[in-house]
């Protein structure tokens, strides 16, 4: 199946860079410089054509982009320096610094050597309830379900729905089926239950957590004391803050700091919001995440950093690095700056 979406985004970078608008470009709206944000780093993905492959880039993919980035002079740097890079108008030159969300244990064991390779920092936000397994990764269960069932039923509170697993064009609308129910139509705090639920009526055995996916407290320790990481916060439990209450999006936000220097040994400074878009984070997270005295939060809106953004320090854009679009000419094309306001309605200061 053809990813349109994708389809049309690729066919605009490829226009921006053999046009020659983006090197045109990039002198007037290239900014100051990007929060690049990873996922998992792996030469041996579970499943390379998976619904989730935007999540997983190689390791030799991220070796290139660094030595690329480094070659046309952006200097890699740690999120606490980008902060003060930020306050001063990106003074001395672009920067950038690279983050990853949930913690992957993959982080650990691929993308650090080629991160010291490089001597380029990351910043690793961690939620504590997917280190703990009291919240699932939702988006790999539903994957796994689905590509072990031929077809599967589907218990709303408007009755009962069988959906079409045979094909992989059918379990890949399967797949976005299940998530648009469980993140749109089931409350965020039932989640774990509706999965659980699901997974017992198709006959799916469910193993809480996934050994082995994400780090355990021990490597986090680790990857905590080394030289070039910084841990940074993924709220709670990973939960779309906007579908919750001010009291619950306040404890996600604020008690995680808490958990962290109780797990780590020091307070994280700076924050990643779950999902990070539109629907997930707004001016009333953002707020929170102030007043939880973070230096820093980060979305997943796509753009480069202007000298503005001083004044947004709790709604910063990144630059997405992943499966889709592993290509360094793609990333260079994105770093130009031509493509934020083509993904963000002509704004040039991405925030929310």
């Amino acid at each position: 199946m053809i990813d349109g979406g994708e389809a049309i985004r690729k066919l605009a970078l490829n226009l921006a860079r053999y046009s020659g608008l983006a090197p045109l470009a990039r002198p007037f709206v290239g900014g100051i410089g990007a929060i690049l944000m990873l996922h998992r780093v792996t030469a041996t993905p579970e499943r390379p054509n998976s619904v989730n492959r935007h999540l997983n880039i190689a390791p030799a993919f991220l070796d290139r982009l660094i030595a690329d980035m480094k070659g046309r002079g952006y200097a890699f740097v740690s999120l606490d320096e980008a902060i003060e890079r930020i306050k001063v108008c990106g003074k001395g030159g672009q920067f950038a610094t690279i983050t990853a969300d949930d913690a992957y244990r993959d982080n650990m064991t691929e993308a650090l050597p080629v991160l010291e390779k490089h001597g380029a920092p990351i910043t690793i936000y961690v939620a504590p309830g997917l280190i703990d397994g009291a919240v699932d990764l939702w988006w790999d269960v539903i994957e796994d379900i689905v590509d072990t069932s031929s077809r599967l039923t589907l218990k709303t509170a408007g009755g009962s729905t069988v959906i079409d697993c045979s094909t992989q064009g059918r379990k890949i609308q399967a797949v976005a089926r299940l998530n648009a129910w469980l993140t749109l139509e089931v409350a965020e705090e039932e989640q774990g239950t509706a999965l659980r639920e699901l997974a017992r009526s198709n006959g799916f055995k469910f193993d809480s957590g996934r050994p082995g996916t994400l780090m355990s407290w021990d490597e986090l320790r680790t990857m905590a004391a080394h030289k070039l990481v910084t841990i940074g916060a993924h709220t709670v439990n990973h939960r779309n803050l906007k579908r919750l209450s001010e009291a619950d999006a306040r404890h996600e936000i604020g008690d995680v700091r808490r958990i962290l220097k109780e797990k780590l040994g020091e307070e994280p400074r700076h924050l990643a919001y779950p999902y990070g878009f539109a629907s997930a984070v707004g001016c009333r997270e953002v707020g929170f995440a102030r007043d939880a005295g973070y230096a820093s939060a980060v979305t997943t809106r796509h753009g480069v950093l202007r000298a503005e953004h001083a004044g947004f320090l709790h709604a910063l854009p990144r630059i997405s690095v992943n499966g889709r679009y592993q290509s360094v000419a793609h990333i260079r094309t994105m770093l130009s700056g031509i493509t934020t306001p083509l993904a963000n309605a002509g704004k040039m200061v991405v925030t929310i």
